[in-house]
């Protein structure tokens, strides 16, 4: 046990230096939900309404928060097919090294950069006036379920990158990360969408986790009548558990299998 957490560690120590050496890496993962904000917040926002009444920003920034989260998984799909191509990770594959370490390490390597991500979008968020309005347990478990959804999510992002073999492929997924944000709760309430679109959207992870992140901030939320909509808080908790529980095994079982 003690032999895989050392390998872990430095496996995590390398990746954290090579992201200390291309910070540009964290910059892109933040501007984008920065330039949204910005843009939906005071372009477009005049013109949206929250069910229910309140401030549009404050409905906006917790779905942002959200939505930085679900964006790293391209991110962790990179850095996994660029070590792959470059024959790090077969490199790894052949130390006498625990075969965990390699997994683990990306994983909390990523983990880092999602807080330093997260932590910009924040501080985006109260430079446009957004405030968290929950007591300091609520604010915490907000902050902690949205970094369980990035936490979920880099699986999947490190399995795909397993699966991969061309940087076409990671564009095939980046474009598909746009549906899956913009499809959610994010941007506008559900309810004001077609229902059969509504319905999809509320069972997006993005949806819970923003409605979950809405409710512990005190900020204003999307509300709506269905089951799902009712249960924010319990499915941002469930919904990376679902996800986990499938591409982490998945994940080891690639790995294991590459050059197979």
């Amino acid at each position: 046990m003690r032999w895989a957490v050392e390998d872990s560690w430095t496996v995590t120590r390398r990746y954290l230096t090579h992201l200390g050496r291309q910070p540009e890496q964290i910059v892109m993962l933040a501007a984008f939900p920065i330039l949204l904000v910005l843009m939906f917040g005071y372009l477009l926002g005049g013109g949206m309404t929250v069910p229910g009444g309140g401030d549009y920003l404050e409905f906006l920034m917790p779905g942002m928060f959200a939505m930085t989260m679900g964006f790293g998984m391209a991110a962790t799909m990179i850095a996994v097919l660029d070590d792959a191509s470059k024959g790090v990770t077969d490199r790894f594959r052949s130390l006498p090294m625990a075969p965990s370490a390699v997994l683990v390490g990306r994983s909390l390597a990523d983990m880092v950069s999602a807080v330093i991500a997260l932590a910009a979008v924040v501080g985006s968020g109260f430079a446009v006036g957004w405030r968290p309005h929950g007591g300091l347990g609520a604010t915490l478990g907000a902050f902690g379920l949205l970094l369980l959804l990035r936490f979920s999510l880099l699986w999947v992002g490190i399995y795909l990158g397993l699966k991969v073999r061309t940087p076409s492929s990671v564009t095939l997924v980046q474009t598909l990360e746009f549906p899956f944000g913009f499809l959610s709760g994010v941007f506008v309430a559900t309810s004001t969408m077609p229902a059969w679109l509504g319905a999809i959207a509320d069972w997006n992870p993005l949806s819970s986790t923003a409605a979950a992140a809405r409710e512990l901030f005190g900020n204003p939320g999307w509300g709506g009548d269905s089951w799902i909509t009712g249960h924010g808080v319990l499915m941002a908790a469930v919904w990376p558990l679902v996800i986990v529980a499938v591409f982490f095994p998945l994940s080891v079982r690639a790995y294991r299998r590459l050059g197979a």
